[in-house]
């Protein structure tokens, strides 16, 4: 029987554990330009012992940006800037993919360079607010993105991956889960598109398949992950018929199983006859953030690992407090508890300073 603690290949890596660092916007990225800083190098470095970081979401494009201070990979001084973060993680002995994630309708103007307009499969607000520097505002209508559009956002998907191997990332993860852009050409409540990218299931899964095969045409497949939330109403999105969503992401997985990806990773909703009909679906490495509202995943998710739900079990808020977050699941606790007052942005306070055992 399999455990958490042992070690597993990805991306041609042995991994020393199946523990993962989940992506989470931290908000902190201060550098000009959207830039990583030594404190987001030192904030990775102590959790260079999860079997795989996932980074926080990063901006493939300008236009991709959806909240304030997240970092981008799209200019060089971003690429230089990383450098430090995979550096710090690698001389810690760890393993550490890029999240790309392009937020499409889920931003303002306000934070995008000047002229520039959220994006997305159609022209559709999210009902809603995002926080900017300016406080909260309401979500805009998005400018739906035409044939040119999509093929320019695809070949952006594909230069940030290269990027990321530039900076010193071991692999990516492309974000098509939490309602962003992806996610919204998944969902028929967002995509209300007439084209070959909507009307049906093999519409909306088109592209995020396209983006998944660039990628892995770009840096290879075995470095290349692939996030889903199957059913999660995150930021507006509606996919509330079950044989539908079933359609759909089994179709999704199906075509990314074709790519030979170096896994799934995948934010389960209640529903785990459905997670246990995707892992099945899915040939690859399957990892799993699995439903436990209402706290987040705690250290009896490692059973999920033991009885094949799942080959890798990703931790959010706990890794967040938690830097040598394996060494306390093997140890059976304590837990730092974290604090959500410090989630997004601000100093090293809830970021660097959370104690190790």
């Amino acid at each position: 029987m399999t455990n958490a603690f042992a070690p597993i290949e990805v991306a041609g890596r042995s991994l020393a554990n199946r523990i993962v660092m989940a992506p989470m916007t931290r908000s902190r990225a201060y550098g000009p330009g959207a830039t990583a800083t030594d404190l987001m190098a030192a904030y990775y470095g102590q959790r260079a012992t999860a079997g795989l970081v996932v980074s926080e979401g990063i901006q493939p494009s300008p236009v991709g940006q959806g909240y304030p201070d997240t970092p981008g990979l799209h200019s060089p001084e971003q690429v230089h800037a990383w450098r430090k973060v995979t550096d710090a993680v690698h001389a810690e002995g760890g393993v550490i993919f890029a999240q790309l994630m392009h937020t499409g309708r889920i931003g303002h103007p306000s934070l995008l360079p000047a002229g520039m307009h959220p994006v997305a499969p159609s022209a559709v607000a999210a009902r809603g607010q995002v926080f900017t520097h300016e406080g909260p505002m309401d979500f805009v209508t998005p400018r739906e993105l035409d044939a040119d559009g999509i093929a320019r956002t695809v070949a952006d998907f594909a230069d940030a991956a290269r990027n990321a191997i530039t900076a010193g990332f071991d692999g990516v993860e492309i974000h098509g889960a939490n309602g962003y852009l992806i996610h919204q050409f998944l969902s028929p409540g967002a995509n209300r598109r007439a084209d070959g990218w909507g009307v049906d299931v093999a519409g909306r899964v088109r592209f995020g398949l396209e983006v998944a095969e660039a990628v892995a045409e770009a840096i290879g497949g075995h470095r290349t992950g692939f996030r889903i939330s199957p059913a999660n109403p995150y930021n507006d999105i509606a996919e509330q018929d079950a044989a539908d969503v079933e359609d759909t992401y089994t179709t999704l997985v199906t075509g990314l199983g074709e790519l030979n990806l170096a896994y799934l990773h995948m934010i389960e909703s209640a529903d785990r006859e459905l997670t246990g009909r995707l892992r099945k679906t899915w040939p690859g490495t399957f990892v799993l953030n699995p439903h436990t509202h209402p706290r987040s995943t705690g250290p009896d998710a490692l059973a999920l690992v033991e009885d094949g739900t799942a080959d890798m079990i990703a931790f959010g808020a706990l890794f967040l407090a938690n830097p040598d977050l394996p060494a306390r699941l093997a140890a059976r606790g304590p837990y730092n508890t974290p604090d959500p007052t410090t989630f997004y942005g601000g100093d090293h306070r809830g970021y660097t300073d959370y104690p190790s055992l």
